[in-house]
């Protein structure tokens, strides 16, 4: 990923042929830009309670009544090592081998 560089210094031109280069993000044509419209009339169902301060989805996770506790635990190299070099979801399974014990 090539780092992104200062505009200070320069053209115009050189800006705009570093956009015109950027295949992620090509400029938007006139007739695209003909039919944009603001967001608020895009998604009106999105934006509705935005307007009174009420969002639509709550902060953070779901609420979970059964939510599993933090704890630091202190484990051999080797054992670790085995959970771990199984892959993803070893603290899972670890979980799974103390209920199991």
């Amino acid at each position: 990923m090539k780092k992104l560089q200062s505009l200070k210094g320069l053209t115009e031109a050189q800006i705009h042929e570093m956009i015109a280069a950027d295949t992620d993000a090509p400029e938007a044509t006139d007739e695209q830009l003909s039919r944009a419209r603001p967001f608020t009339v895009a998604f009106p169902e999105l934006t509705a309670n935005m307007r009174s301060g009420v969002t639509h989805r709550p902060i953070g996770r779901p609420h979970n009544p059964a939510r599993k506790v933090s704890v630091s635990l202190r484990l051999d190299p080797d054992v670790l090592e085995k959970f771990k070099g199984a892959g993803p979801g070893w603290q899972t399974r670890i979980n799974d081998a103390l209920r199991k014990a």
